[in-house]
């Protein structure tokens, strides 16, 4: 069935905000300006901030949902479900896994490419399958343990590739390991937030929206309180800041000030997040998760196609052909490879019935 001018928008707005979200941050990063009291030019390493600017977009969404239920109410016949009672807390334990994550992987991202940032987080798909087993009690396919075990070899091939990359690029090959290990390390946080928003929060269908914007709003209050103990946490040269300290938010509005353009990027991962998300549970409300799937995963390529375009990075032939690995790995777990298995079982058997027929036809002409 064709798709409606409304879901190919939908579609478009999930593959293009999705693919800002990572490129606005990475332009931030590649940014250099000088900082307050005139220090010298650094770079914009400030990834907590970012966070918590990540988080406020999240928190928009809380906005838009509110504005969908007033629209609905307007409406001769209302189309939404009345919202059922909750206890928000509820959404404190995983927003504090998404606030971890997502912090470490701004962290990564200062010492790694973004398209590998993106293709390396295809590995949450491992870690969300294992702890489903061990916490959810779920039953794993053979396709689902067979497309951990490709994403696994495409996190190698891509891992390598990296290795291979990183004397063509700023980043050592020290950072580039230890951003990559980051990355990995923080889609265990991300699998966790994951099994626990299954098991205590869909139960009480709560509209995703809804649950987007309230973790929204924890994890950008508790990040935001904390950037005030991280002005006084020494981290040395691992900060990237000049006083050295975990998180230096006055560092970053001066070097804003200097710099106006970092304000853009900021705000291009503030907005796209909050449009993601909405287009995100769109699309897979209006045509399904499947496709949600495959456009996360043109995501990355795209991700990849402008970084090259952008001289940001090189072209390196093992990452294409880790993306395709990791592509496979995720098609796998997914199911993707079951109507593919269906129309070709489907065509078999009617070029069998063809067979028979034309069998027939053929024993009948020679009486």
């Amino acid at each position: 069935m064709a798709w409606s001018r409304y879901q190919l928008g939908l579609a478009a707005l999930m593959l293009l905000t999705g693919s800002i979200n990572t490129l606005a941050a990475k332009w931030a990063d590649n940014f250099s300006a000088a900082g307050c009291s005139g220090t010298q030019e650094h770079g914009f390493q400030h990834p907590f901030l970012q966070a918590v600017g990540m988080f406020l977009g999240e928190f928009s969404c809380l906005g838009v949902f509110y504005l969908l239920v007033w629209r609905d109410r307007r409406r001769p016949e209302p189309s939404m479900a009345p919202s059922q009672p909750f206890n928000p807390l509820l959404f404190l334990p995983p927003a504090l896994c998404d606030m971890t994550g997502t912090s470490i992987m701004y962290v990564a991202l200062n010492m790694t490419s973004a398209s590998s940032f993106q293709m390396l987080r295809g590995s949450v798909i491992i870690f969300t399958g294992l702890l489903s087993v061990a916490f959810l009690g779920r039953k794993l396919e053979l396709s689902q343990w067979l497309g951990i075990l490709v994403t696994i070899v495409g996190l190698v091939v891509v891992g390598l590739a990296d290795l291979h990359s990183s004397h063509d690029q700023k980043h050592k090959l020290s950072e580039v390991i230890t951003g990559d290990l980051l990355i990995v390390m923080a889609q265990v946080i991300v699998a966790i937030q994951m099994v626990l928003e299954e098991k205590f929060v869909y139960k009480h269908d709560v509209h995703p929206l809804r649950a987007v914007g309230t973790e929204g709003f924890f994890g950008f209050l508790i990040l935001a309180l904390l950037l005030v103990p991280m002005y006084y946490i020494p981290a040395g040269s691992f900060s990237g800041n000049p006083r050295q300290a975990l998180e230096d938010p006055l560092d970053a509005f001066c070097q804003i000030g200097h710099r106006p353009l970092i304000a853009l990027a900021l705000l291009g991962n503030i907005s796209s997040i909050a449009f993601f998300n909405f287009a995100g549970i769109s699309v897979t409300k209006e045509i399904s998760a499947t496709t949600r799937m495959v456009l996360d995963s043109l995501r990355t390529l795209v991700i990849w196609a402008v970084s090259l375009a952008l001289g940001w990075e090189t072209f390196h032939g093992l990452e294409i052909l880790g993306f395709g690995v990791l592509l496979v790995g995720a098609a796998l777990y997914n199911g993707l490879h079951q109507p593919l298995l269906a129309r070709l079982s489907w065509r078999a058997e009617e070029a069998e019935r063809e067979g028979l027929l034309n069998g027939e036809s053929t024993a009948i002409n020679s009486e």
